[in-house]
């Protein structure tokens, strides 16, 4: 543009400090089968994307597995916000499980493209028949995908693994290793007309995720979904003995497996979860290891990385100057202190200190190359309260000092 002799001219500095807005980490992928789906709303091998509370929708999607996890979902959805926001994935049965297994798996091989198809990238992914096994030495082919492909996207899975024993599912358990993905061990039984049918529990998990996120964490993924109500259910696949006080119940061994449950609450009965209902106790996901193994601490952090994601592109191509890198640094914390505001974090490093000598060489820095070091530590869940109980001497000294006083006070 030339700036006139005689006149006016605009311009808009770069160097300010970038606000960013979070992604929605509710959003869900659905890869399933369903043989009575319109072909033309619902079209095999194809993303579609909808809203749960889009009555022609559900209705197009039939009633195959496909259609349960969409209303799976939708059951759980009890506030004003009563539809999720779901893409569908529909894929053809096969001829038996393992080819419909392998049809599922080859779709989450593929996850990478299901943004750019529907303009939303999901964060939650429900991908059926997980679980099945071939034999008991084998790893589900859905699963081995899913912890290949979710950190592509920054996604978790619920999944469901063999919910016949708690060995078998602690079993299952044994043959998965990752952080974005979250065993239960139970399946639901629901009203299908007037019949009661067995279905998977996890696209009821995956609706919870979703109601919490946006009732309590105001869209955002930072806050635990256990000892939460599932809604919708007629009943377990079968009933698992639990007890808050009694570590030796066989919930409290699944959930020492990192196994996810769903327990019916008892009226009257010390150390039920709840009066009555159906509760999801779950915490944790298939990580080897503790520092990372609270599922909703991922989520956190994929969410914080997302909008460092959306940060630096506005920086990126801009000349490295002190100007420049320090408003970088200074969008990066202004993001982090409103976290530790809202408490979705306990804390984060200092913004003096992410950018260091020992990181960023004059080398590295002439190549256009700048590193920042980053601590941030997600809130951890609340799980076990420990109580130690003694008697209070004081108190009995008070009972005496009160009664001298009444005596001289009567005297």
């Amino acid at each position: 543009m030339t700036v006139p002799v005689f006149g006016q001219s605009y311009t808009r500095p770069e160097t300010e400090i970038t606000p960013v807005l979070g992604d929605d980490f509710s959003q869900a992928l659905l890869i399933e089968t369903s043989a009575d789906a319109s072909n033309t709303e619902i079209p095999v091998d194809t993303a579609v994307r909808a809203s749960t509370s889009d009555k022609d929708f559900m209705a197009a999607l039939g009633t195959g597995l496909l259609k349960d996890q969409a209303q799976g979902i939708h059951d759980q959805l009890s506030g004003l916000n009563a539809g999720a926001d779901v893409t569908v994935f529909r894929v053809t049965e096969g001829a038996d499980t393992a080819a419909t297994a392998a049809a599922i798996a080859s779709v989450v091989n593929s996850i990478t493209d299901i943004p750019s198809a529907v303009n939303k990238t999901p964060r939650i992914v429900l991908a059926g028949r997980t679980a099945w096994r071939p034999d008991m030495d084998t790893v589900n082919p859905v699963i081995a995908a899913l912890e290949a492909n979710l950190g592509k996207i920054l996604a978790v899975a619920p999944v469901d693994v063999d919910d016949t024993s708690a060995a078998n599912a602690i079993d299952a358990r044994e043959t998965m290793t990752s952080e974005r993905v979250m065993p239960i061990g139970v399946a639901a039984r629901i009203w299908d007309g007037a019949s009661v049918v067995v279905r998977p529990m996890a696209p009821r998990i995956a609706g919870l995720m979703a109601r919490i996120d946006n009732q309590v964490g105001g869209g955002k993924p930072f806050h635990p979904f256990a000892n939460r109500p599932i809604y919708g259910l007629a009943g377990l696949s079968r009933k698992i003995p639990f007890s808050t006080l009694d570590g030796s119940t066989e919930g409290q061994q699944l959930l020492a497996a990192n196994v996810s449950i769903v327990i019916e609450g008892e009226t009257g009965v010390d150390g039920a979860i709840a009066d009555g209902g159906y509760r999801f106790i779950g915490t944790d996901n298939a990580q080897t290891g503790e520092l990372w193994e609270q599922i909703h601490q991922v989520r956190g952090t994929d969410y914080i990385i997302t909008e460092f994601i959306q940060i630096t592109n506005q920086f990126l191509g801009r000349k490295i100057t002190k100007s420049s890198v320090e408003n970088w640094i200074n969008s990066i914390a202004f993001a982090l202190r409103d976290h530790k505001a809202a408490e979705d974090i306990l804390g984060y490093t200092p913004k003096d200190q992410m950018f260091t000598r020992d990181s960023n060489s004059p080398e590295q820095i002439r190549l256009g190359s700048l590193h920042l070091d980053i601590g941030i530590e997600p809130a951890p869940v609340f799980k076990l309260a420990k109580h130690e109980i003694r008697r209070y001497r004081p108190a009995v000294e008070g009972l005496v000092n009160d009664i001298i006083e009444r005596l001289s006070a009567a005297a």
